[in-house]
C-alpha cells in the first residue's frame, strides 16, 4: 500500500468500526432479555451440540381448559372428609366479552402483526384498564389455577368491608399457614390497612388467614369473593381458598383476572398499594412459651412485582404461584394516556420470566391502534353502578416523580448513533484529505 493511501483508508476504516461498534452497544428492546442459559455450547472440535430442548408456546387451539383447568399434580385438590367435590363449573353461551372471546387459540385484530415470541404463558389477555376494550389475548375463557392472583378478589372484599383502622392482633393461627408469609407474629398488633400491605405487595397468606378471620373465616370469605366474582360476571371464577393456595375447585381465566382486577382499580387504597415500592411493617413481641425467645422487631416489606421497578409506566400488579397453578400474574402500565392490564396464567420461568413476559405484552398492546379491539369487559360493578366515577390512579413514586409518556429504552442512543456515525465518517475523512494534501 503507498504512503498516500494510509490516511483516507484508515479513515473509513475507523469510521466504520466506530459506527458498528456503537450500533451493538445501544440495544433496540425497552426490556432486558433474561439470563438463560444459551441453546447451544461448543464441542471439541468447533461443532455445537443442543443442550436446551427449543421452546415452544403452549398450544391451545382445542380448547383443552374450556370446562376445567388442568389435572392437579398434587392432592391438593382432593376434598376433606365429607366435603363434597366441586361440580363443573357452566360454561357461558354466547362467550361474555364478545363472539371472539369463545376462541381458544391466539385472538388479535384484523392486520395486527405476530404476538411477542418469548410466552410460556398458556393462557393471557391485554385489555385497556379504562375503556374495557380487549386488544388481544390468548385461550381467554379457559380455565386455570390463579394461584395468588385471587388475592385481587380477597382485597375487593375486604376493602369495602373491613375498617383499615382496626387493630388486629396476630396468632399463631395466622403464624402457621401455608406458603408465603410476610411474617406476623402472635401477640404483633397489626392495623388492618398494613395487613392490606402485607396482603398486596407481598402475598402474605398469614395477612390473608388474618383478613379472612374478620370476615368470619376462610369459608365464609372464599363465599364473598365468589359472590364479588358472579357479581362482575366472572363466571370462569371459583375461589376455594382466601390466599390463592391450591384447593376444590378453584378456577379462574385470563379474561376474569382482568375483570377482578380492573374492578379492585375503582378501589383507591388498591391503586396506591400495588404501586408502593416499600414500608415498614410492625413486629412482635417474644413468645413466653419459648424460652429465651425476645421481642421481634419490626422490618421492612417490599413490592414483589418486578414489573414496577423495570417497567417505564409501570402502575402495578399481582404475582402468583403454586406448584399446579405455575406462574400466575396481572398487572397495569400507563403510556401515551393508555392504561392496559396484561394477564398471564399457567406460565413458567422460561424463555423469560414472567414480569418480562408481561413487558413483552404489554409492549405490544401499546403498539396496537388505539381502536383495536377483539371484545370487551363487561360493564358491571362499580363502573355500572357509577358510570362516571373513573378507575383510580395511583400516586406518586416514593420519589415523588410521576410516570413519564416513554420511548422504547435507547432509543434516543440509537438515533444518535446513526445521525452520529455518519458525521464522524465525513469529519475524519476530510481530516485526512488535507493531511494526503499537505504531504503532497
Amino acid at each position: 500500500m503507498r504512503i498516500r493511501e494510509v490516511g483516507p483508508r484508515a479513515a473509513y476504516l475507523l469510521g466504520a468500526a466506530v459506527t458498528v461498534t456503537a450500533l451493538a452497544a445501544a440495544p433496540a428492546v425497552a426490556v432486558p432479555a433474561t439470563d438463560r442459559p444459551p441453546t447451544s455450547a461448543p464441542a471439541p472440535g468447533g461443532s455445537s451440540t443442543t443442550t436446551t430442548p427449543p421452546f415452544t408456546t403452549p398450544n391451545t387451539d382445542d380448547c383443552p381448559q374450556r370446562t376445567r383447568p388442568p389435572a392437579p399434580i398434587d392432592t391438593s385438590e382432593v376434598p376433606a372428609p365429607g366435603e363434597p367435590t366441586p361440580s363443573e363449573i357452566p360454561v357461558p353461551s354466547p362467550a361474555i366479552g364478545g363472539q371472539r372471546m369463545s376462541d381458544c387459540g391466539v385472538v388479535v385484530p384484523d392486520g395486527a402483526p405476530p404476538v411477542p415470541a418469548e410466552i410460556s404463558a398458556t393462557a393471557w389477555m391485554v385489555s385497556d384498564l379504562d375503556t374495557g376494550r380487549v386488544l388481544a389475548a390468548k385461550d381467554p375463557h379457559g380455565r386455570y389455577r390463579p394461584a395468588s392472583t385471587i388475592k385481587v378478589a380477597l382485597a375487593i372484599v375486604a376493602l369495602r368491608s373491613l375498617d383499615l383502622d382496626t387493630v388486629v392482633i396476630g396468632t399463631q393461627a395466622d403464624a402457621d399457614v401455608d406458603g408465603t408469609r410476610v411474617g406476623i407474629g402472635p401477640g404483633g398488633r397489626y392495623t388492618n390497612r398494613q395487613l392490606m400491605q402485607a396482603l398486596i405487595m407481598c402475598s402474605g397468606n398469614d395477612a390473608a388467614h388474618a383478613i379472612a378471620t374478620q370476615l368470619g373465616g376462610d369459608k365464609a370469605a372464599v363465599a364473598k369473593m365468589n359472590e364479588v366474582a358472579k357479581s362482575l360476571r366472572a363466571m370462569d371464577t371459583r375461589a376455594a381458598t382466601p390466599s390463592g393456595l391450591d384447593g376444590p375447585g378453584m378456577s379462574t381465566s385470563a379474561y376474569d383476572l382482568s375483570v377482578l382486577f380492573r374492578e379492585a382499580m375503582n378501589i383507591p387504597l388498591f391503586a396506591e398499594l400495588i404501586h408502593t415500592e416499600q414500608v415498614d411493617f410492625p413486629g412482635f413481641p417474644a413468645d413466653p412459651k419459648i424460652p429465651g425467645d425476645e421481642d421481634h422487631p419490626g422490618f421492612p416489606i417490599a413490592n414483589d412485582n418486578q414489573l414496577l421497578y423495570n417497567y417505564d409506566g409501570a402502575i402495578g400488579g399481582k404475582t402468583g404461584f403454586t406448584d399446579d397453578a405455575r406462574q400466575t400474574f396481572v398487572a397495569a402500565a400507563e403510556r401515551h394516556g393508555h392504561r392496559l392490564v396484561v394477564t398471564l396464567l399457567k406460565a413458567d420461568v422460561r424463555p423469560i420470566r414472567p414480569w418480562e413476559q408481561a413487558a413483552r405484552l404489554l409492549d405490544y398492546g401499546f403498539a396496537l391502534d388505539t381502536d383495536a379491539r377483539v371484545g370487551k369487559l363487561p360493564e358491571t360493578g362499580s363502573e355500572a353502578v357509577q358510570p362516571s366515577v373513573p378507575l383510580a390512579s395511583p400516586p406518586p413514586r416514593a420519589d415523588g416523580s410521576q410516570a413519564e409518556p416513554v420511548q422504547p429504552a435507547h432509543q434516543g442512543a440509537r438515533i444518535a448513533t446513526l445521525i452520529g456515525g455518519p458525521v464522524l465518517i465525513l469529519v475524519l475523512l476530510l481530516m485526512a484529505r488535507k493531511a494526503f494534501r499537505r504531504r503532497r
